[in-house]
Protein backbone atom coordinates (compact mmCIF):
# COMPACT_ATOMS: atom_id res chain seq x y z
CA UNK A 1 0.00 0.00 0.00
CA UNK A 2 1.32 3.46 -0.91
CA UNK A 3 2.09 6.04 1.77
CA UNK A 4 -0.73 8.41 0.68
CA UNK A 5 -3.23 5.56 0.97
CA UNK A 6 -1.88 4.69 4.42
CA UNK A 7 -2.20 8.33 5.50
CA UNK A 8 -5.79 8.50 4.26
CA UNK A 9 -6.76 5.30 6.07
CA UNK A 10 -5.07 6.47 9.26
CA UNK A 11 -6.90 9.80 8.99
CA UNK A 12 -10.22 7.96 9.27
CA UNK A 13 -9.42 7.32 12.96
CA UNK A 14 -9.33 10.97 14.16
CA UNK A 15 -12.23 11.77 11.84
CA UNK A 16 -14.27 9.12 13.64
CA UNK A 17 -13.07 10.37 17.04
CA UNK A 18 -14.36 13.82 16.09
CA UNK A 19 -17.89 12.47 16.52
CA UNK A 20 -17.24 11.41 20.14
CA UNK A 21 -18.30 14.71 21.73
CA UNK A 22 -21.64 14.78 19.90
CA UNK A 23 -22.43 11.15 20.71
CA UNK A 24 -21.40 11.61 24.36
CA UNK A 25 -23.55 14.68 24.94
CA UNK A 26 -26.56 13.66 22.82
CA UNK A 27 -26.92 9.91 23.44
CA UNK A 28 -25.14 8.78 26.59
CA UNK A 29 -26.01 8.99 30.31
CA UNK A 30 -24.77 12.16 31.96
CA UNK A 31 -21.82 12.25 34.37
CA UNK A 32 -20.63 8.67 33.78
CA UNK A 33 -17.21 9.16 32.12
CA UNK A 34 -15.67 6.00 33.60
CA UNK A 35 -18.57 3.77 32.61
CA UNK A 36 -18.55 5.32 29.14
CA UNK A 37 -14.82 4.66 28.79
CA UNK A 38 -15.35 1.08 29.93
CA UNK A 39 -18.19 0.45 27.47
CA UNK A 40 -16.10 1.89 24.68
CA UNK A 41 -12.95 -0.12 25.38
CA UNK A 42 -13.66 -3.56 26.82
CA UNK A 43 -16.29 -4.86 24.34
CA UNK A 44 -14.16 -3.66 21.43
CA UNK A 45 -11.04 -5.27 22.88
CA UNK A 46 -12.71 -8.62 23.49
CA UNK A 47 -14.12 -8.59 19.95
CA UNK A 48 -10.69 -7.96 18.42
CA UNK A 49 -9.11 -10.63 20.64
CA UNK A 50 -11.69 -13.11 19.40
CA UNK A 51 -10.89 -12.20 15.79
CA UNK A 52 -7.09 -12.19 16.18
CA UNK A 53 -6.84 -15.23 18.50
CA UNK A 54 -3.36 -14.18 19.62
CA UNK A 55 -2.29 -13.41 23.19
CA UNK A 56 0.85 -11.59 24.35
CA UNK A 57 3.94 -13.60 25.28
CA UNK A 58 6.80 -12.86 27.64
CA UNK A 59 7.61 -9.18 28.08
CA UNK A 60 4.68 -8.22 25.90
CA UNK A 61 2.25 -8.84 28.75
CA UNK A 62 3.82 -5.88 30.53
CA UNK A 63 4.18 -3.77 27.39
CA UNK A 64 0.57 -4.37 26.40
CA UNK A 65 -0.52 -3.34 29.90
CA UNK A 66 1.50 -0.10 29.73
CA UNK A 67 0.25 0.77 26.25
CA UNK A 68 -3.29 -0.16 27.23
CA UNK A 69 -3.08 2.13 30.26
CA UNK A 70 -1.71 5.10 28.28
CA UNK A 71 -3.75 4.78 25.07
CA UNK A 72 -6.96 3.49 26.64
CA UNK A 73 -7.15 3.03 30.42
CA UNK A 74 -6.15 6.58 31.33
CA UNK A 75 -6.99 8.30 28.05
CA UNK A 76 -10.67 7.30 27.80
CA UNK A 77 -11.80 8.36 31.30
CA UNK A 78 -9.87 11.63 31.06
CA UNK A 79 -11.28 12.30 27.59
CA UNK A 80 -14.86 11.74 28.69
CA UNK A 81 -14.33 13.68 31.91
CA UNK A 82 -13.18 16.67 29.87
CA UNK A 83 -16.10 16.18 27.45
CA UNK A 84 -18.61 16.26 30.32
CA UNK A 85 -17.05 19.24 32.12
CA UNK A 86 -16.06 21.43 29.14
CA UNK A 87 -17.67 22.57 25.93
CA UNK A 88 -16.46 20.26 23.17
CA UNK A 89 -14.51 23.04 21.53
CA UNK A 90 -12.63 23.99 24.70
CA UNK A 91 -11.66 20.37 25.34
CA UNK A 92 -10.50 20.10 21.74
CA UNK A 93 -8.24 23.13 21.88
CA UNK A 94 -6.55 21.88 25.06
CA UNK A 95 -6.08 18.48 23.44
CA UNK A 96 -4.57 20.07 20.33
CA UNK A 97 -1.20 20.29 22.11
CA UNK A 98 -0.82 16.56 21.36
CA UNK A 99 1.40 16.99 18.28
CA UNK A 100 3.81 19.19 20.23
CA UNK A 101 3.95 16.62 23.03
CA UNK A 102 4.70 13.87 20.51
CA UNK A 103 7.49 15.95 18.96
CA UNK A 104 9.09 16.32 22.39
CA UNK A 105 8.61 12.68 23.41
CA UNK A 106 9.95 11.48 20.06
CA UNK A 107 13.16 13.35 20.81
CA UNK A 108 13.44 11.67 24.22
CA UNK A 109 12.36 8.13 23.34
CA UNK A 110 13.00 7.75 19.60
CA UNK A 111 16.08 9.91 19.19
CA UNK A 112 14.31 12.10 16.62
CA UNK A 113 15.58 15.65 16.93
CA UNK A 114 12.74 18.19 16.82
CA UNK A 115 12.79 20.39 13.74
CA UNK A 116 11.68 23.99 13.56
CA UNK A 117 9.17 22.92 10.93
CA UNK A 118 7.48 20.35 13.17
CA UNK A 119 7.29 22.74 16.13
CA UNK A 120 5.90 25.58 14.01
CA UNK A 121 3.41 23.22 12.37
CA UNK A 122 2.25 22.07 15.81
CA UNK A 123 1.77 25.64 16.99
CA UNK A 124 -0.10 26.58 13.80
CA UNK A 125 -2.35 23.52 14.15
CA UNK A 126 -3.21 24.46 17.75
CA UNK A 127 -3.85 28.07 16.68
CA UNK A 128 -6.17 26.92 13.89
CA UNK A 129 -8.12 24.70 16.27
CA UNK A 130 -8.44 27.58 18.74
CA UNK A 131 -9.98 29.72 16.00
CA UNK A 132 -12.46 26.99 15.20
CA UNK A 133 -13.67 26.83 18.81
CA UNK A 134 -13.48 30.57 19.43
CA UNK A 135 -17.22 30.82 20.07
CA UNK A 136 -17.29 27.97 22.57
CA UNK A 137 -19.24 29.12 25.60
CA UNK A 138 -19.02 28.13 29.23
CA UNK A 139 -16.99 28.95 32.30
CA UNK A 140 -13.43 27.74 32.57
CA UNK A 141 -13.46 24.48 34.52
CA UNK A 142 -10.04 23.70 36.00
CA UNK A 143 -10.71 19.99 36.42
CA UNK A 144 -11.95 19.75 32.84
CA UNK A 145 -8.90 21.57 31.47
CA UNK A 146 -6.50 19.39 33.46
CA UNK A 147 -8.33 16.27 32.31
CA UNK A 148 -8.14 17.38 28.66
CA UNK A 149 -4.39 18.09 28.92
CA UNK A 150 -3.72 14.83 30.77
CA UNK A 151 -5.64 12.86 28.14
CA UNK A 152 -3.54 14.45 25.39
CA UNK A 153 -0.32 13.68 27.29
CA UNK A 154 -1.38 10.08 27.90
CA UNK A 155 -2.25 9.47 24.26
CA UNK A 156 0.96 11.17 23.09
CA UNK A 157 3.11 8.98 25.32
CA UNK A 158 1.22 5.90 24.17
CA UNK A 159 1.71 6.82 20.51
CA UNK A 160 5.47 7.26 20.89
CA UNK A 161 5.91 4.07 22.93
CA UNK A 162 3.82 2.14 20.40
CA UNK A 163 6.24 3.32 17.73
CA UNK A 164 9.30 2.51 19.84
CA UNK A 165 8.24 -0.98 20.89
CA UNK A 166 6.67 -1.98 17.59
CA UNK A 167 5.01 -5.39 17.58
CA UNK A 168 6.21 -8.95 18.22
CA UNK A 169 7.21 -10.86 15.12
CA UNK A 170 4.20 -12.30 13.35
CA UNK A 171 1.69 -10.22 15.33
CA UNK A 172 -0.47 -7.82 13.37
CA UNK A 173 -2.09 -4.54 14.43
CA UNK A 174 -5.43 -6.26 14.99
CA UNK A 175 -4.02 -8.29 17.89
CA UNK A 176 -2.02 -5.33 19.25
CA UNK A 177 -5.17 -3.20 19.25
CA UNK A 178 -7.14 -5.95 20.98
CA UNK A 179 -4.49 -6.31 23.68
CA UNK A 180 -4.51 -2.61 24.46
CA UNK A 181 -8.27 -2.16 24.44
CA UNK A 182 -8.76 -5.18 26.68
CA UNK A 183 -6.01 -4.14 29.10
CA UNK A 184 -7.33 -0.59 29.21
CA UNK A 185 -10.92 -1.76 29.72
CA UNK A 186 -9.92 -4.07 32.56
CA UNK A 187 -8.05 -1.17 34.17
CA UNK A 188 -11.10 1.08 33.97
CA UNK A 189 -13.63 -1.51 35.22
CA UNK A 190 -12.84 -1.58 38.97
CA UNK A 191 -12.31 2.18 39.09
CA UNK A 192 -15.67 2.78 37.39
CA UNK A 193 -17.42 0.45 39.83
CA UNK A 194 -15.78 2.08 42.87
CA UNK A 195 -16.25 5.70 41.79
CA UNK A 196 -19.56 5.60 39.90
CA UNK A 197 -21.25 2.57 41.40
CA UNK A 198 -23.51 0.18 39.51
CA UNK A 199 -24.04 0.69 35.78
CA UNK A 200 -26.91 3.05 34.92
CA UNK A 201 -30.11 1.96 33.20
CA UNK A 202 -29.72 2.28 29.44
CA UNK A 203 -32.41 3.26 26.96
CA UNK A 204 -32.27 2.48 23.25
CA UNK A 205 -30.46 5.72 22.44
CA UNK A 206 -27.70 4.97 24.94
CA UNK A 207 -27.35 1.39 23.68
CA UNK A 208 -27.01 2.67 20.12
CA UNK A 209 -24.48 5.27 21.23
CA UNK A 210 -22.34 2.72 23.04
CA UNK A 211 -22.50 0.30 20.10
CA UNK A 212 -21.27 3.04 17.79
CA UNK A 213 -18.46 4.04 20.15
CA UNK A 214 -17.33 0.45 20.71
CA UNK A 215 -17.37 -0.67 17.07
CA UNK A 216 -16.79 2.18 14.60
CA UNK A 217 -15.31 4.73 16.99
CA UNK A 218 -12.98 2.34 18.82
CA UNK A 219 -12.43 -1.15 17.38
CA UNK A 220 -12.09 -0.06 13.76
CA UNK A 221 -10.60 3.38 14.41
CA UNK A 222 -7.88 2.20 16.79
CA UNK A 223 -7.10 -0.67 14.45
CA UNK A 224 -6.46 1.92 11.72
CA UNK A 225 -4.53 4.19 14.11
CA UNK A 226 -2.08 1.55 15.34
CA UNK A 227 -1.57 0.27 11.81
CA UNK A 228 -0.69 3.81 10.79
CA UNK A 229 1.80 4.14 13.65
CA UNK A 230 3.50 1.00 12.34
CA UNK A 231 3.91 2.41 8.83
CA UNK A 232 4.39 6.13 9.40
CA UNK A 233 6.47 8.22 11.80
CA UNK A 234 4.95 9.02 15.19
CA UNK A 235 5.04 12.74 14.36
CA UNK A 236 3.36 12.18 11.03
CA UNK A 237 0.54 10.21 12.63
CA UNK A 238 -0.07 12.68 15.45
CA UNK A 239 -0.39 15.59 13.01
CA UNK A 240 -3.55 13.90 11.78
CA UNK A 241 -5.01 14.65 15.22
CA UNK A 242 -6.44 18.10 14.33
CA UNK A 243 -8.88 16.31 12.02
CA UNK A 244 -10.76 15.29 15.17
CA UNK A 245 -11.80 18.78 16.38
CA UNK A 246 -12.41 19.83 12.76
CA UNK A 247 -14.80 16.92 12.38
CA UNK A 248 -16.42 17.81 15.70
CA UNK A 249 -17.06 21.35 14.42
CA UNK A 250 -18.52 20.07 11.15
CA UNK A 251 -20.75 17.57 12.98
CA UNK A 252 -21.91 20.33 15.33
CA UNK A 253 -22.81 22.50 12.35
CA UNK A 254 -24.44 19.78 10.23
CA UNK A 255 -26.21 17.71 12.90
CA UNK A 256 -26.63 19.91 15.96
CA UNK A 257 -27.52 23.22 14.34
CA UNK A 258 -24.40 25.04 15.53
CA UNK A 259 -23.26 27.99 13.42
CA UNK A 260 -19.81 28.54 11.92
CA UNK A 261 -18.45 32.07 11.64
CA UNK A 262 -15.95 33.21 8.97
CA UNK A 263 -13.23 33.19 11.66
CA UNK A 264 -14.02 29.58 12.49
CA UNK A 265 -13.97 28.58 8.83
CA UNK A 266 -10.59 30.30 8.49
CA UNK A 267 -9.37 28.40 11.53
CA UNK A 268 -10.48 25.15 9.94
CA UNK A 269 -8.46 26.00 6.85
CA UNK A 270 -5.40 26.82 8.98
CA UNK A 271 -5.67 23.62 11.03
CA UNK A 272 -6.23 21.49 7.93
CA UNK A 273 -3.25 23.12 6.24
CA UNK A 274 -1.10 22.29 9.27
CA UNK A 275 -2.35 18.70 9.11
CA UNK A 276 -1.28 18.44 5.47
CA UNK A 277 2.06 20.11 6.24
CA UNK A 278 2.61 17.59 9.01
CA UNK A 279 2.57 14.80 6.42
CA UNK A 280 5.28 16.38 4.28
CA UNK A 281 8.96 15.79 4.84
CA UNK A 282 8.40 13.06 7.42
CA UNK A 283 10.23 9.77 7.20
CA UNK A 284 7.96 6.86 6.50
CA UNK A 285 8.53 3.16 6.27
CA UNK A 286 10.24 1.00 3.71
CA UNK A 287 8.16 -1.67 2.05
CA UNK A 288 10.13 -4.61 0.64
CA UNK A 289 8.59 -7.59 -1.11
CA UNK A 290 5.70 -9.32 0.64
CA UNK A 291 6.89 -8.46 4.16
CA UNK A 292 6.66 -4.83 5.22
CA UNK A 293 9.21 -3.63 7.73
CA UNK A 294 9.22 -0.29 9.49
CA UNK A 295 12.79 0.55 10.44
CA UNK A 296 13.29 2.77 13.46
CA UNK A 297 16.63 4.32 14.32
CA UNK A 298 17.60 4.57 17.99
CA UNK A 299 20.96 6.33 17.89
CA UNK A 300 23.53 4.10 19.59
CA UNK A 301 21.69 0.93 18.59
CA UNK A 302 21.99 1.88 14.94
CA UNK A 303 25.67 2.74 15.32
CA UNK A 304 26.35 -0.61 16.94
CA UNK A 305 24.78 -2.39 14.02
CA UNK A 306 21.75 -3.72 15.82
CA UNK A 307 18.62 -4.17 13.78
CA UNK A 308 15.65 -2.36 15.32
CA UNK A 309 12.60 -3.02 13.24
CA UNK A 310 8.96 -3.73 13.48
CA UNK A 311 7.25 -6.46 11.46
CA UNK A 312 4.04 -5.02 10.14
CA UNK A 313 2.86 -8.13 8.37
CA UNK A 314 -0.54 -8.55 9.97
CA UNK A 315 -4.16 -9.42 9.54
CA UNK A 316 -5.88 -8.01 6.49
CA UNK A 317 -8.60 -6.81 8.83
CA UNK A 318 -6.38 -3.99 10.13
CA UNK A 319 -5.02 -1.22 7.87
Amino acid sequence: MTRPATILLTALAPISWGTTYAVTTEFLPADRPLFTGLMRALPAGLLLLALARVLPKGAWWGKAAVLGALNIGAFFPLLFLSAYRLPGGMAAVVGSVGPLLVVGLSALLLGQRPTARSVITGVVAAFGVSLVVLKAAGALDVVGVLAAFASAASMSAGTVLTKRWGRPEGVGPLALTGWQLTAGGLLIAPVALFVEGAPPALDSRAVGGYLYLALANTAISYWLWFRGIGRLSATQVTFLGPLSPLTAAIVGWAALGQSLTPVQVAGMAVAFGATVAGQLGQSGSSVRGGARTVRRSFGFAERNGRKDSMDVTGSALRR
